[in-house]
């Protein structure tokens, strides 16, 4: 069986963050989604060959002053040009963390991934307002959604 590779990009800078990523990453390795080989790397350390090497990614960042991360941005400003051509139609799904409302943030996503003709799977997950322990298994579900979906050849 070939498996394919879902990359998650995930911007983690605290310890209840942390408990985010880490619920997304244990959502898209559930041990009932077997031909999907995760990988998992924040923005830092993230770049073209990863993107390249995915057939589906996860962005999850913080709001930060009404806009993604600057971690996120940078890996954007970084992959960008090497991997517009090669990527065009890659599956993507974002999920925000947002003290606020998270609209800025979703806004300067999507116009990143609209020049790049990322297609988004499903509606972006944002965990609003104060931190909730609710948001844990929404983050688990929408990994294993992305995961799923992937082996399934849904997108």
């Amino acid at each position: 069986m070939t498996h394919k590779r879902l990359l998650i990009v995930a911007h983690a800078p605290s310890p209840n963050t942390r408990r985010l990523r880490d619920a997304l990453l244990e959502g898209a390795r559930d041990p009932e989604v077997d031909a999907v080989e995760v990988t998992l790397r924040n923005p830092f350390e993230a770049g073209p060959a990863d993107v390249l090497a995915a057939q589906a990614i996860i962005l999850a960042t913080t709001e930060n002053l009404g806009y993604m991360s600057g971690a996120l941005k940078d890996f954007f400003d970084r992959i960008y040009y090497p991997c517009l051509e090669e990527t065009q139609g890659l599956p993507y799904a974002l999920c925000i963390r947002a003290g606020h409302d998270g609209t800025g943030t979703r806004r300067g996503v999507e116009t990143i991934v609209t020049g790049l003709r990322w297609r988004a799977i499903t509606e972006p997950l944002i965990c609003r307002g104060d931190f909730d322990a609710e948001f844990v298994p929404r983050c688990r579900e929408f990994g294993l959604l992305m995961a799923a979906g992937l082996e399934a050849g849904i997108y």
